[in-house]
């Protein structure tokens, strides 16, 4: 039986071959998933590990919030003075303060960017003496003084760098020029996984980040009589004037790249998402294809149950045959993942996530994952056809024109299908509704699909009586009965397409719904001829310098800047908080559930506002007292005097001033700095702003208000881009689908086609039935999707209606997808119908 499995691939060379890809594409972003996710984390241990050597222990700050820095909400720095205190313990046999900072941007002296573009940031870090330096000088000298900096080598190769050049930095402060005094290896390498770093004496460095007393870390080195953890042990018993974490040098490099992790983990969540997507996708194929296959070769099945084969027989070999391409394929899709990990990570590039990546990693985890996800998929796929396989009595097989019969359970399809649909519906609403969590609208919506899916026989025979009048004549009619002659089977190709367009119907309106918020939010609050400064680096803040700059441009009349903390805030944990200055209400219209704009300029030192949905969830009224602890350790006491009902986001769920942000909370930088002009002058004032931005401030840039709705849906549709580019793969393996269906249809009506030659019918009649059939099919899936992209999305826009989320549908959009569908048919049908059309009329006409 194992031998007659292996003969049937060498007979059915297409539709094996049309399989095996179905499985390797659904295989290969799995596998291309875990490489490339390797492959970062391998390289950002290289850099933690690289640069921990010759570190003993090393002290960093800590927010008094959590026991981690990573999310860069709150600044925290130590103070130079604990250096000192550092140095005086026993077993210290050196100890050196460092700076070290990622919102800093490199220039030339002509003003253009050096890095930065991709994503990756813009390092700076104060030069450290051995043992401490994992820099090495390949030009020049190390930066010693005021005025000197150093490169890594690619930068320098890259932008034509040369010693002596006058570069310009900009840090937490105006622009700095700096003369390039080396070329520099980070670990022995030229880069450090697209980063750009710039290299500066201590003293350098504490100025262009405004730390003139403080420190990023200490790095210490022990005796050698003191091993690094008893190091480590004494300096945690030592008074810190701010809360530190005391590490060895190893632990931090561990923790460095726990971090980063843990930051990227949501990436490699969301790959395997559109991954699971692809092999969901494929499962329907490899099921469709698998029930033909077997339809198809009933007579070859009866014949062998005929010669003495048992039942437990036939189904191993088509169980086999499926575990044969379900290896085969997965095996290919691991292949095919090496080489789509750096597409993946090229796509991230292009939307300005610049991911390190050294080499290619390839864990065992991956390659176990891919091979039993792929031949399990496959394994189940076909698990129920071979069980048809087997039910077919042997002598009613081998008559001229047999069927298979209707499997025991088919009755059930329908009411199952129902009865799915619904529960996934209900799950569905009580994760949107009913606070139930994103795992249970992860598994209505799967619910929902494979309802639909089984509903979908039912729903062939209407959609294609309705699309197939758009096919006049003859050939139509023919299309059309022949897309309802098996409905089952149109609707499993169907129901391939259903999921990705579902997908992007769906992600299409929460785009759109996404961006009327933001512009219905910003045209709300934002008052006329107001413009928006913020930083060209998505995350980092302005210097503070920029909002006194811009109080002295003609034309402003009122500057307002918005900065964001975070504290821990007592009976509810870690909660946002944004600070305002006073003059807020000049440029920016707040709206209140309880007060009005006047709160704002009064906050000082002892008050507080909150938003709605915070204090109705937590109990909080006005004249409440609400107990913080800020990043810095402080303790407060803040008094609730106004409550707010503002769906800008500019409000965190506490919010007070920047007074009191500054000195109790360690924000000393702006993230939004609004400026105020008069709705005539708006233009005028904008060019003198330009000009002091680039000038002074080359990071910062002003938008008007258009401007900035402008660039938030940019963003959106940036997104949406990379979204639709990953739920293409499983749009590509449904037309895959299309391919097969087609393909092993015109191997079962190879005599119904010979007989239409026969009859008159023109290769080119039979070339436009297939791309019908094709376009047919196509359209039914796409518009099944378009609907449940509808309830889907309008369900979601619906549950978070509080948030401010408004429905908006975008129709143009919708049809475009409509009208690839059929696209997406036809391009599918080319193969398929030109097949058809070459079949030789005699030879169709004995065909048995």
């Amino acid at each position: 039986m194992l031998t007659l499995s292996l003969r049937s691939f060498g007979v059915r060379k297409l539709r094996v071959a049309l399989t095996l890809i179905a499985v390797a594409l659904g295989v290969a972003l799995i596998s291309g998933t875990y490489i490339l996710t390797d492959t970062i984390n391998r390289s950002f241990d290289t850099i933690f590990t690289t640069a921990a050597k010759g570190v003993d222990v090393s002290i960093t700050p800590r927010d008094a919030i959590d026991d981690a820095t990573q999310d860069g909400i709150a600044v925290t720095t130590i103070p130079a003075s604990f250096l000192a205190e550092v140095e005086r313990q026993p077993g210290v046999a050196k100890a050196v303060g460092t700076i070290d900072t990622a919102n800093v941007a490199l220039f030339t002296a002509d003003g253009d960017r050096i890095g930065g573009s991709g994503g990756a940031p813009t390092q700076l870090s104060s030069d450290t003496p051995p043992p401490f330096s994992a820099i090495t000088y390949e030009e020049g000298r190390a930066p010693t003084g005021m005025g000197e900096m150093a490169v890594l080598e690619q930068t320098a190769e890259s932008e034509g760098l040369k010693i002596g050049d006058r570069l310009k930095v900009v840090g937490a402060g105006p622009q700095t020029e700096l003369e390039l005094v080396g070329i520099a290896r980070f670990g022995g390498v030229s880069s450090i996984g697209g980063f750009t770093l710039i290299v500066t004496s201590l003293e350098q460095a504490q100025a262009l980040a405004d730390q003139p007393d403080a420190y990023s870390s200490i790095l210490v080195a022990a005796d050698p009589d003191v091993t690094p953890g008893e190091l480590r042990d004494r300096l945690r018993q030592l008074p810190s004037p701010t809360p530190v974490n005391v590490r060895t040098g190893q632990q931090q490099a561990d923790q460095n790249t726990a971090d980063i992790r843990e930051a990227l983990g949501f990436l490699t969540t969301a790959l395997l998402v559109f991954a699971g997507i692809a092999l969901f996708v494929g499962a329907f194929i490899i099921f469709n294809t698998f029930s033909i296959t077997v339809a198809q070769r009933m007579r070859e099945f009866a014949l062998l149950r005929t010669l003495g084969a048992s039942r437990r027989q036939v189904m191993g070999q088509v169980i086999f045959e499926g575990l044969i391409i379900g290896l085969v394929g997965s095996i290919l899709g691991l292949l095919l993942g090496l080489a789509l990990a750096p597409g993946l990570r090229g796509l991230f590039n292009a939307i300005g996530a610049d991911l390190p990546s050294e080499g290619t990693v390839v864990e065992p985890r991956t390659i176990i994952v891919s091979l039993v996800v792929g031949t399990l998929v496959t394994l189940a796929s076909g698990l129920a056809p071979a069980i048809r396989a087997t039910r077919v009595p042997p002598v009613a097989a081998l008559r001229e024109g047999a069927v298979l019969p209707r499997g025991r359970g088919a009755r059930f399809i329908t009411p199952s299908g129902a009865i799915l649909a619904l529960g996934g519906v209900a799950a569905l609403a009580a994760g949107l509704f009913g606070g139930a969590g994103i795992e249970l609208v992860g598994l209505g919506a799967g619910l929902v699909f494979i309802g639909t899916a089984l509903l979908s026989p039912k729903l062939v025979p209407p959609l294609a009586g309705a699309i197939g009048r758009m096919f006049p004549g003859v050939v139509g009619r023919l299309a059309r009965e022949n897309s309802v002659r098996q409905p089952g089977r149109t609707a499993v190709t169907a129901s391939a397409l259903v999921v990705g367009v579902t997908l992007v119907a769906f992600v299409s309106i929460f785009a759109q719904g996404l961006k009327a918020t933001i512009a219905e939010a910003v045209d709300t609050a934002a008052r006329p001829g107001t413009l928006i400064v913020q930083n060209t680096a998505m995350g980092v803040p302005l210097p503070a310098a920029v909002a006194g700059g811009l109080e002295r441009v003609d034309g402003v009349t009122s500057v307002a800047s918005v900065r964001f903390s975070v504290s821990r805030v007592e009976g509810v944990g870690r909660t946002a908080v944004t600070s305002v200055s006073p003059t807020l209400p000049d440029v920016f219209d707040t709206r209140w559930a309880q007060g009005d704009n006047e709160l704002l300029r009064d906050l000082g030192r002892d008050h507080a506002v909150v938003t709605d949905r915070w204090a109705d969830d937590h109990g909080v009224e006005v004249g409440d007292e609400l107990a913080l602890t800020t990043p810095t350790n402080e303790r407060l006491r803040l008094r609730v005097t106004g409550i707010t009902d503002d769906d800008s986001g500019l409000f965190a769920p506490v919010t007070v001033s920047n007074e009191l942000a500054q000195e109790a909370f360690g924000e000393r930088q702006d993230a939004i700095v609004f400026a105020g002009t008069s709705p005539d002058e708006e233009a005028a004032v904008k060019a003198r702003v330009d000009r002091l931005l680039e000038q002074q401030f080359p990071l910062a840039e002003a938008l008007t208000v258009q401007e900035f709705k402008d660039q938030q849906a940019g963003q959106v549709n940036q997104i949406l881009a990379l979204f639709y580019v990953l739920l293409s793969l499983s749009v590509i393996v449904s037309l895959f689908g299309i391919v097969n269906t087609l393909v092993l249809s015109i191997y079962e009506r190879t005599r119904e086609l010979g007989m239409l030659r026969a009859i008159g019918t023109s290769r080119r009649q039979v070339r436009r039935m297939i791309r019908y059939e094709a376009v047919i099919t196509a359209l039914i899936g796409a518009t099944m999707g378009i609907v449940l992209g509808l309830v889907f999305g309008v369900a979601v826009t619906v549950a978070l209606e509080d948030e401010g989320l408004v429905l908006s549908i975008p129709v143009g959009q919708l049809v475009v997808l409509l009208v690839l569908g059929g696209l997406a048919g036809v391009l599918a049908a080319i193969a398929p119908a030109r097949r058809a059309s070459r079949l030789d009329v005699l030879q169709s006409l004995a065909y048995e």
